[in-house]
C-alpha cells in the first residue's frame, strides 16, 4: 500500500514535470485522426500564453500573476531552489525536507494543518526533483484568506517535528526496499548515477538507504532556513483574482519573509565527457526480464534546439507509432513498449533509449534499439514522416496547459529552466521551421551514436557475456545500497 501510493505521487508528478520540462512528447500516446489534427492546428494558431504580471517583491521573491476566470478556483505554485543537487552528501534530504514541509508550523500541527485543508477542500502536494522543491495547492477563490496565511507559515515557519520526521523516515527506508522489486521504477536513478557520477544530477532524489538512516529532523530544519528562501524563488498565482487585490495581499503576506541562513555554495563539479561506450549490469537474480536504458548527455531546458530535438525525437521514439515502438513492439513482439526521450535541466541534459524485454531476446532489441537510431542517422526521415510528427506536437500542445494549474506549472518552468513565453506564443511556427534539412542536422547535433552508455537491470548470469560487446562492464546487484 506505500508503495502503491507513492507511485501515484511519482506519477503525478514525473506527468508535471514531463509536460513542463522536457520529455511531455512521450506523456501523451494517441494518434489523431487528421480532421483533429488539422482543427487542433488551427487553435494553435491562435494560441497564445495568457496576459500575466510579474513583480518582484523587496526581498527578492518573485510572483507571477495570471487572471484566469474560467472556473471559481485558485492555483499556486511555488518553487524554491531545494532539489537533490543541493544534498551535500546527505542523499534523500531535499526530498524528505519537501515531504514534511507540512507537517507542522510554529502555529499549527500535522493534524490541524491537514484537517484545516481537508475541510477547505483544498487539493496540494509537496515535491522535490533534481533541482527543485516546492509546493502546488488549487483552491475555491473565497477560501484565498484561509489559505494564502497558511501557506505564509510553511514558507517561513515550518518545524520539522521530530516524530513526524522519523515516520516519513520510516516509510522511505520501506520504500527504498520496495522499489528495487521493480527495475522499471529504479533504472532511472541507475542511469542518472552512471552518466553523471559525482555531479549533482547524479545525486538520488529519493536517497539511498545509508543516507537516508543518517537523515535528523535537525537536517531538514537547517537544509529548509538554507534553501527554503526569498532569493530564487518563485510564487506563481493563476485564478479567479482580480491582480490589484492579488498584489497587495501578497506584498503583505510574503514581503517581510527573509532568509534565515545563508545557502552553502552549490559545488560546480564538471559535467563528464565519454571516449567509449560503458555498460552497467545491475544483477536481480530472479529476473526473467531486462529493462534497459541507452543514451548520452542531452540538452539543458533553454537550449535554442529544444523544440527541433522534441520534433526529431517524436519521430525516433516520443510517440506510440514512433520508430522504436514499431520495431521492438509491433514488428518484432519484443517488449510492450518502447520509446525515447530527452530529459533536461538547467546545465544539462540526458538523452535516454530505454525499453525491457525477455532474458532472452536482450541483445535482440537492444541491437534492434541501436538499428533504429543508426537509421535515424543514415537514412534520415522523408518528408512525410516529417510533416506527421510536426501536426502530432501542433496537435497535442493546446490541451498541455489549457487549465489554470498547467499555467501555473508552465510560469513556474519559465522561471526555473530560464525560458520565455515565446515557447508558447512561437510554438507552433518554431515547429513548421523544422525543415528535411534542420532535421538532419538536428540529428548529428543531439542524437548521439557513439561513445553511448548502458544500464541493464536483469539476471546477469544470464546476460552477462553477450552484453560485454556494447561496451566496458561493471556489475552491481541490486540487492546493495545505492545506484
Amino acid at each position: 500500500m506505500i508503495l502503491k501510493k507513492r507511485r501515484i505521487r511519482i506519477l503525478c508528478l514525473r506527468i508535471f514535470i514531463m509536460a513542463v520540462l522536457g520529455t511531455w512528447a512521450a506523456v501523451v500516446c494517441l494518434v489523431m485522426p487528421p480532421g483533429i489534427v488539422n482543427a487542433a492546428q488551427r487553435e494553435t494558431s491562435s494560441f497564445k500564453l495568457p496576459a500575466y504580471e510579474k513583480i518582484t517583491l523587496k526581498n527578492g521573491l518573485t510572483v507571477y500573476l495570471m487572471e484566469h476566470h474560467g472556473v471559481p478556483l485558485i492555483y499556486v505554485s511555488a518553487v524554491f531552489p531545494a532539489g537533490a543537487v543541493r544534498d551535500a552528501g546527505k542523499s534523500g534530504l531535499a526530498y524528505l525536507t519537501a515531504e514534511t514541509l507540512l507537517s507542522g508550523t510554529k502555529s499549527y500541527r500535522k493534524k490541524q494543518i491537514e484537517e484545516r485543508l481537508e475541510l477547505l477542500g483544498v487539493k496540494y502536494y509537496a515535491y522535490a526533483d533534481i533541482e527543485s522543491a516546492g509546493i502546488s495547492m488549487s483552491f475555491i477563490n473565497t477560501d484565498q484568506d484561509k489559505v494564502f496565511p497558511l501557506l505564509k507559515e510553511v514558507f517561513q515557519d515550518a518545524v520539522f517535528d521530530p516524530a513526524e520526521f522519523e515516520k516519513r523516515k520510516k516509510r522511505l527506508l520501506l520504500e527504498l526496499v520496495q522499489e528495487k522489486e521493480q527495475p522499471s521504477m529504479v533504472i532511472g536513478a541507475y542511469f542518472n548515477k552512471f552518466v553523471f557520477g559525482s555531479h549533482g544530477y547524479g545525486n538520488p532524489i529519493y536517497g539511498t538507504r545509508a543516507s537516508v538512516k543518517k537523515i535528523k529532523s535537525i537536517d531538514a530544519k537547517a537544509f529548509y532556513n538554507a534553501h527554503y528562501r526569498p532569493e530564487e524563488s518563485v510564487l506563481v498565482i493563476v485564478g479567479d483574482f482580480q491582480t490589484a487585490r492579488m498584489k497587495k495581499k501578497v506584498q503583505e503576506l510574503f514581503e517581510a519573509w527573509r532568509s534565515k541562513k545563508k545557502p552553502p555554495p552549490l559545488e560546480r563539479i564538471p559535467l563528464p565527457a565519454f571516449d567509449k561506450s560503458r555498460v552497467l549490469l545491475v544483477n536481480k537474480s530472479d529476473a526473467t526480464e531486462t529493462q534497459f536504458a541507452f543514451g548520452a548527455l542531452g540538452i539543458p531546458r533553454n537550449h535554442p534546439d529544444y523544440v527541433a530535438v522534441q520534433v526529431v525525437n517524436t519521430v525516433l521514439g516520443g510517440r506510440f507509432t514512433s520508430w522504436l515502438n514499431d520495431e521492438l513492439r509491433v514488428n518484432a513482439g519484443l517488449t510492450y513498449g518502447a520509446g525515447s526521450s530527452f530529459n533536461t535541466y538547467k546545465d544539462s541534459g540526458t538523452f535516454v533509449i530505454s525499453s525491457f524485454t525477455s532474458a532472452d531476446t536482450t541483445v535482440k532489441a537492444i541491437d534492434l534499439a541501436l538499428d533504429v537510431l543508426n537509421r535515424l542517422h543514415t537514412e534520415g526521415m522523408d518528408q512525410e514522416t516529417l510533416t506527421s510528427a510536426r501536426n502530432y506536437l501542433i496537435g497535442q500542445f493546446p490541451p498541455l496547459y489549457e487549465t489554470p494549474g498547467s499555467l501555473a506549472s508552465l510560469l513556474a518552468a519559465t522561471f526555473v529552466y530560464g525560458f520565455d513565453e515565446s515557447f508558447v506564443n512561437d510554438f507552433q511556427k518554431n515547429v513548421e521551421n523544422v525543415t528535411i534539412e534542420k532535421a538532419r542536422k538536428i540529428i548529428a547535433k543531439h542524437f548521439p551514436e557513439d561513445s553511448l552508455q548502458f544500464v541493464l537491470i536483469g539476471k546477469a548470469a544470464a546476460i552477462r557475456d553477450q552484453v560485454r560487446k556494447y561496451g566496458e562492464l561493471s556489475e552491481k546487484d541490486i540487492k546493495s545500497d545505492g545506484f
